[in-house]
């Protein structure tokens, strides 16, 4: 049987979209494209995507500023791919977030950095070495 990536698309709630992104973009040196909005929605909801490329395995998502949705600690915890996720970990404070717990060994599954986005929400990078 063939494994496949099951996570088709994350958001990650924030409450200052310029805020996040930069961040975002600071640390995985990436960068978010405006998400179009169809009609009445566009005044209640704003979303900036991570890059999205077709034919290549793993999943894209997106910053969102909505109405009802917050941001902070207790949500889903994304996890990032990275070459070694020491390299993202050095990027973190100088982008205006908070190493939560450097680099760590799991085990034969490689290494985390845990960490919290200026809007308050926890994420993790993954690498395998």
């Amino acid at each position: 049987m063939k494994k496949t990536n099951p996570v088709a698309w994350f958001e990650i709630y924030v409450n200052d979209m310029d805020r996040a992104a930069k961040f975002y973009e600071t640390v995985l040196q990436t960068t978010l494209e405006d998400l179009p909005m169809p009609g009445e929605m566009e005044q209640d909801l704003q979303m900036k995507a991570f890059p999205m490329n077709e034919g290549v395995e793993g999943a894209s998502g997106a910053l969102v500023k909505t109405q009802g949705f917050s941001a902070g600690i207790g949500g889903s915890l994304i996890y990032f791919s990275s070459n070694d996720c020491a390299v993202e970990e050095g990027r973190i404070e100088a982008a205006g977030g908070k190493v939560e717990q450097s680099k760590m060994s799991i085990g034969q599954y490689g290494f985390i950095v845990l960490a919290v986005d200026t809007e308050g929400n926890m994420f993790g990078i993954h690498s395998n070495q």
